[in-house]
Formats: structure tokens, C-alpha cells, sequence
């Protein structure tokens, strides 16, 4: 199955070449410029080629590329070289000959540097809408045909696995957590002590401290999550981490930013739910 637009966009701000290349292609077609890519010792040497000349303004040409790059903000690719030169046939070394004799081989080129966003914006980007189609994009796509009646049936079935599955795990995090599930009241038999309720943190754990490390390890996993599984896995870490954060005392005084905490954990929880929903 070909990928579709948004997988494209989603592997582009990956830091997949390919992606990016095919984007770059998509936007210049109508120029007639094609674009050729390769990262090098750790910058993105681009290579760009037209019949003509005047078809490859530079000024214009790279303030494209750079507004381009930096929607897409690719992960791991801050240094990127821009070079152009009139269109030749296929070469697979056309980076070695550039660098043998740039001045023969190029019109121009130019480095640049992508600004990068700030790494929590570039995580709650990825976490809210990793299949979003980046709007600088919007004149490169076409619009996709509207679902059809078997798709909202697969979405319906789809939809009813995910419930089912997130019952599961509820359970399971239930069980894991040590709370009792029952579903009336239960008399214990005569003469059997009545078993101890279990604690809601490790005996001596800093709850605070605990809710912190399991927050910051969410984070990083949902940085490369990517099937519903691994959602659901986030999803049930963030409410450990908010129920952990709940537990801080009034007379502690952490106590306010503990409040605060429960607040956006719940709601990371909830974006976690979102994106497992959409597999």
C-alpha cells in the first residue's frame, strides 16, 4: 500500500531524507527544479536541479527551502547546504563532484542553519497530531476523498476492539496497583485476619519523586511510540503518575505544584488515549 500524505509529512519531521525529498519535489514541480538529498558528517547536503539558470534565483530558492525545512522541523537535522546546478543526467556521485570542483560543477550554494523548536512544542505536536498534515504543505496536496460507508464500518469494529482492549488493561493496571475489584462487599471467614490494605507507594518511596521519574520516562518513550500498544502503555504510566501525585500531603510544600501536576498528567493520559485510538 502506497504511504499517504500525512505518513509522508510524519516521516519527513522523523528525519527521513526520503520524505524530505519527496515534500521538496512536490513543492518545486511547478518550477520545474528537481531535488536530490544526502546527509553528510552530520548536515543535510541538498542538491538542487533545473534546465535553466534563471529557474534557480538563489534568495528565493533557499528562503523557500529554509521556510520548508523549518515547518517541517526534521528530528536530528539543524545544518543543512543548498547547492544548485543546471539539470545533468543521473549520478549517483554528484556529492563527490561537487566537492572534487564546486566551482565548475554549481551555480551556487549556500549553508544554512534551521532554527529548531523548543523540545516540549516539538513533543506536544507529535503526541497531539502526528498524522496532521503540516499546513505549509497545503498548495503541494490534494485534498483526499471523503471516507466511504466500509470505512466508517471499520473505523465502528475498530473503535470496539480499542474499548475492549482498554478494559483489559484496566484490569491489568488495576491488579498491578493492588486495588480490590470487586463488585459487592466481602465478608472475611471466621477467625481470618483481615488482609491489609496495600500501600499506594513503595514504603519509603518519595510519591513526588516517584510520579517525577515516571513522568520524565513517559516523555522519552512517547517520543518513538508508535503502535496502540505503546499508547495504552503511556496512557496507563500518566494516571500512576497522577495518582502518585495526588497522594502529596496538603501540609507538603510541594503540595501546589503536585495539584498542578495531577492536572497535566491527566490530561498527557488523555492524549495518549487519542493517539492509541488512532491505530
Amino acid at each position: 500500500m502506497h504511504p499517504t500524505i500525512d505518513d509522508i509529512d510524519l516521516q519527513a519531521r522523523q528525519g527521513s531524507v526520503a520524505a524530505i525529498i519527496q515534500i521538496l519535489n512536490e513543492h518545486f514541480a511547478e518550477d520545474g527544479i528537481r531535488t536530490r538529498a544526502i546527509q553528510d558528517s552530520g548536515i543535510l547536503q541538498l542538491l538542487l536541479e533545473a534546465p535553466t539558470a534563471t529557474a534557480l534565483p538563489k534568495d528565493a530558492v533557499v528562503e523557500q527551502v529554509r521556510r520548508l525545512l523549518e515547518s517541517i522541523s526534521p528530528r536530528g537535522i539543524s545544518r543543512v547546504n543548498i547547492n544548485s546546478r543546471i539539470v545533468k543526467e543521473q549520478q549517483l556521485l554528484w556529492l563527490d563532484e561537487i566537492k572534487r570542483n564546486p566551482d565548475k560543477s554549481l551555480l551556487w550554494s549556500e549553508p544554512i542553519v534551521l532554527k529548531q523548536p523548543n523540545p516540549m512544542a516539538r513533543l506536544w505536536r507529535d503526541l497531539r497530531s502526528p498524522r496532521q498534515r503540516n499546513p505549509f504543505l497545503d498548495d503541494v496536496y490534494k485534498k483526499k476523498p471523503a471516507s466511504s460507508r466500509s470505512a466508517f464500518w471499520r473505523g465502528l469494529v475498530g473503535g470496539a476492539s480499542l474499548a475492549l482492549l482498554l478494559l483489559l488493561v484496566g484490569w491489568a493496571t488495576k491488579d498491578w496497583l493492588g486495588v480490590n475489584l470487586s463488585l459487592g462487599p466481602q465478608n472475611n471467614a471466621p477467625g481470618e485476619p483481615a488482609p491489609e490494605p496495600a500501600p499506594a507507594s513503595p514504603v519509603g518511596q518519595d510519591p513526588f519523586v516517584l510520579a517525577v521519574r515516571i513522568a520524565q520516562q513517559s516523555v522519552e518513550d512517547g517520543k518513538s511510540a508508535s503502535t496502540a500498544a505503546e499508547w495504552l502503555d503511556l496512557a496507563v504510566r500518566w494516571q500512576r503518575a497522577a495518582d502518585l501525585m495526588a497522594e502529596v500531603s496538603p501540609e507538603d510544600e510541594r503540595y501546589p505544584v503536585a495539584q498542578d501536576r495531577v492536572q497535566t498528567y491527566a490530561a498527557n493520559k488523555a492524549m495518549a488515549l487519542m493517539e492509541a485510538d488512532k491505530f
